[in-house]
């Protein structure tokens, strides 16, 4: 079986360990979504510390999905030449990076965006800070070509790769559940009907980009909700995008609304509590050709390398962990065996609302780890 540290590839694109720095907003753009020098630097930071795959924050493909602030965007040509100065320092530093590509659908607000959000239909959520528009047939047809010009561009760009964004109750996942999509008509109801949109924005993404350029997902298997997504509903989706040619998913779970069970959980303590989407995984890597990767809640490389020695996953993902430590893989590399100092306390988010960008808040005041 395969080791933590083994070289992998994703598609074409070989990598030299099995780790990802999983996408995380990181509130370190300007107000187009360009990226700041703040965002550049602490990207070369990950590239040094020995991750194998950088996934980006999720980044707006159109200006109405933008939802928290300082959030990336690739809604414009423009942004181009910024983005290439980020992905110039990742390869410099000896990373790979993929650029999330995500519209945040109903999860936005008026006041963020400056018009009423849209999803897939006009429903109170308690992921949604207020009921949005349904989006017409001709507008769903214009974010398909919105995903694709934003791949596009990822490319252009200089990045190894895109990640679709399905999950965590953003707007492709807003289609595939049944709570947020209500619609009558080919693009909600049946199963069938619900991840059409889904597949038509992996296969205008994959024509956009041509061969050899890698095209993954971000999907969630369970939605933790009652009359939400399922796990069967989600592997059939992930089956289809196995047969469409995706180059690898990234397997979490959970919405804003899910509570205890959203995919930021807090109180990880010991390494029973680690891994919480492995089952997720472990079923999609039974059924799929493309390579399966792990999110949520891995803290020690005990845990992380019998994810991939057991079989449950090809990769394993980590988010918080890397806020405190960026170079928590080259020490776990080296022999360390101790787990991540992160406390799993999500207050590394809270300067990104209001400090334009995020940090280890438990680092910053000195407090004694974990």
């Amino acid at each position: 079986m395969p080791q933590l540290f083994d070289p992998a590839k994703i598609g074409s694109l070989d990598l030299p360990n099995r780790l990802v720095r999983s996408a995380t907003w990181e509130g370190m753009c300007d107000a187009d979504g360009r990226p700041t020098p703040r965002l550049i630097d602490c990207y070369r930071e990950l590239a040094a510390g020995g991750v194998g795959l950088i996934i980006s924050g999720y980044t707006f493909v159109r200006s109405d999905g933008r939802q928290l602030p300082g959030k990336m965007g690739i809604d414009e040509d423009g942004l181009v030449p910024d983005l290439r100065r980020l992905t110039d320092a990742v390869h410099a530093a000896g990373g790979r990076i993929f650029c999330q590509l995500v519209h945040a659908g109903g999860q936005t607000s008026t006041k963020t965006i400056g018009c009423q959000p849209v999803a897939p239909s006009a429903v109170e959520s308690p992921n949604f800070p207020e009921i949005p528009r349904e989006l017409s047939i001709s507008e769903i047809a214009d974010l398909v070509a919105a995903f694709a010009a934003g791949a596009r561009r990822a490319r252009e760009a200089g990045f190894d790769g895109v990640q679709l964004h399905a999950a965590h109750g953003y707007l492709i996942n807003q289609f595939l559940s049944p709570l947020t999509n209500c619609r009558g008509d080919d693009y909600g109801g049946s199963l069938e009907n619900r991840r059409r949109f889904l597949l038509e924005v992996f296969a205008a993404v994959a024509a956009a980009v041509g061969a050899g350029f890698p095209v993954t997902a971000k999907l969630t298997a369970s939605d933790h909700l009652d009359g939400g997504l399922t796990l069967e509903e989600a592997l059939a989706a992930a089956l289809d995008l196995d047969r469409l040619g995706i180059d690898a998913i990234e397997v979490s779970s959970g919405t804003a609304a899910s509570g205890t069970l959203g995919p930021v959980r807090t109180n990880i303590r010991t390494e029973a509590d680690e891994a919480y989407n492995a089952e997720f995984a472990r079923a999609m890597r039974q059924a799929l050709k493309a390579p399966v990767m792990s999110v949520g809640g891995v803290r020690s490389p005990a845990v992380a390398s019998r994810l991939i020695e057991q079989g449950d996953a090809d990769f394993v993902s980590l988010s918080r962990p890397l806020i405190r430590q960026p170079d928590l893989p080259a020490r776990w590399q080296r022999g360390e065996r101790g787990a991540a100092t992160c406390i799993s306390c999500n207050g590394c988010f809270r300067p990104g609302l209001k400090e334009g960008g995020i940090y280890c808040v438990v680092d910053r005041r000195g407090t004694a780890t974990a």
